[in-house]
């Protein structure tokens, strides 16, 4: 299939340059240093011998139970599990694999929204044929949808974001307010506790720029349309009339006082989760997790915090949103690319591993087989003082969510919506004025990349 020599040899140039000070510059450590292509290379030890073996890259914190869990059940395939880094470190190793044309593994761990970037590279295998009908059921369709270009698909969805509002109980109590169901009564409670003296309602963190794709799209933004099936042409629309009206809400809320501007994942910004600075924060599934590994909800704030449904824009048309969540994609390296497959297929699939992956809060499971068990459903959540979460909030916004529109753009959308959402955050531009650049800028990239645009 033909693709935009341009923007593959911009990608690959760009990050092998980076990787540059990484490598040794002698070819074979270079490609032994990207992991996990050697079996004699796996973290785990392999039980079963003269079976073949399918080498996999992944940074789920509980990989090795769940690498061990597969072993145990499969006697025609083991795994050679590799952590070769999180996000980043990862995504670097993979591309100069992919530049290189070695030392990639058979299936890898991606983000949902790093798909593309990497499917446009041919990077990637397309599963379908390789048993997706078998286990298309087990997974919603909003699932399938963000981890596929076009009608093909790129990864198995093991775990995903849908989000909501979390919420101090304890700020709501003192100044009257219940949560709000919409973003206007959003923005009336955050004026009511703030004249009443009370804190911060929330947050515009500038490095979270999916919150706002995410929160766009729910009011009925499309930012991107893309498919492999006609890959040198791409749609973006980022300064449309509801992108807009979401980002001058959010400039008016930081314009009057009413959320903070703290970058999110900071110390400083947990420390004012902690202090109480904050009535509520809009975030996904895996958030209690993240939280609670933080240190909050912890000694006199334990119990503190609720939550409830993420507000709409149209309450009479809800739209149901997420943020993050990570697939098992097959590499166009892949030696055996249906046996490999199978893995993506299978892993992380069975009962044992699912439910350590949710007990643990290591993922929000989007294998229907853990989202229908009832002991997920009815779990009572510790951080939320024993609250139903999954049950009440988090579940009925998985199986709402119709899924998103990746685009190989993804990581510059995002890099040039954090630039733009700082000078938001400084009041040197509107949110209007801030989607009429974001636009301006991706579009110019996209067509510096040999795109075009429509």
């Amino acid at each position: 299939m033909k693709r935009r020599p341009l923007f593959v040899a911009t990608a690959t140039l760009v990050l092998a340059s980076a990787l540059a000070a990484c490598s040794s510059g002698d070819d074979e450590e270079t490609s032994s240093s990207g992991g996990g292509s050697d079996p004699g290379n796996c973290t785990n030890t392999i039980p079963k011998a003269d079976v073949p073996v399918v080498t996999l890259w992944a940074w789920y914190p509980n990989m090795e139970l769940v690498v061990d869990n597969f072993n145990e059940l499969h006697d025609d395939v083991q795994v050679c599990w590799t952590n070769v880094g999180q996000g980043g470190d990862e995504y670097d190793k993979f591309q100069t694999a992919i530049a290189a044309g070695t030392g990639a593994p058979d299936v890898i761990m991606i983000e949902a929204d790093r798909i593309p970037t990497f499917q446009i590279q041919d990077a990637l295998v397309d599963i379908r044929e390789y048993g997706y009908d078998e286990v298309a059921d087990d997974y919603s369709e909003g699932s399938w949808k963000d981890v596929s270009v076009g009608d093909a698909v790129y990864g198995v969805p093991v775990d995903g974001g849908p989000m909501a509002m979390i919420y101090r109980k304890d700020v709501f109590d003192q100044y009257g307010i219940t949560p709000p169901t919409t973003w206007a009564e959003y923005e009336q409670a955050a004026q009511t506790v703030r004249d009443a003296g009370g804190p911060l309602f929330g947050d515009l963190g500038a490095n979270v720029p999916a919150v706002m794709m995410a929160l766009q799209i729910q009011k009925g933004a499309d930012p991107f349309t893309y498919d492999e099936a006609d890959p040198e042409n791409i749609g973006i629309e980022l300064n449309d009339q509801a992108s807009k009206d979401v980002l001058d809400y959010w400039a008016g809320l930081v314009e009057k006082d009413l959320v903070g501007t703290q970058d999110q994942f900071t110390p400083e910004y947990i420390s004012g989760v902690i202090a109480g600075d904050y009535a509520t924060y809009i975030s996904a599934a895996w958030a209690p997790g993240y939280l609670t590994g933080a240190g909050v909800g912890e000694g006199a704030d334990s119990g503190t915090f609720g939550v409830a449904p993420l507000p709409q824009w149209d309450p009479a048309n809800p739209v149901q949103v997420n943020w993050g969540g990570s697939a098992f994609s097959v590499t166009s390296q892949a030696s055996d690319p249906e046996l490999a497959a199978k893995v993506a297929f299978e892993i992380y699939a069975d009962e044992e591993s699912l439910t350590d992956g949710w007990t643990n809060q290591i993922i929000f499971p989007l294998n229907l087989n853990a989202l229908d068990d009832p002991a997920f459903a009815e779990l009572e959540v510790e951080f939320f003082g024993g609250y139903q979460a999954n049950k009440e909030v988090y579940i009925p916004a998985a199986n709402a969510y119709e899924g998103f529109t990746y685009s190989p753009l993804q990581q510059y959308y995002f890099d040039a919506m954090t630039k733009q959402l700082a000078a938001v955050n400084e009041g040197s531009i509107s949110g209007s004025e801030a989607a009429d650049r974001l636009h301006e800028d991706v579009v110019g990239y996209a067509e510096e990349q040999g795109f075009t645009v429509q």
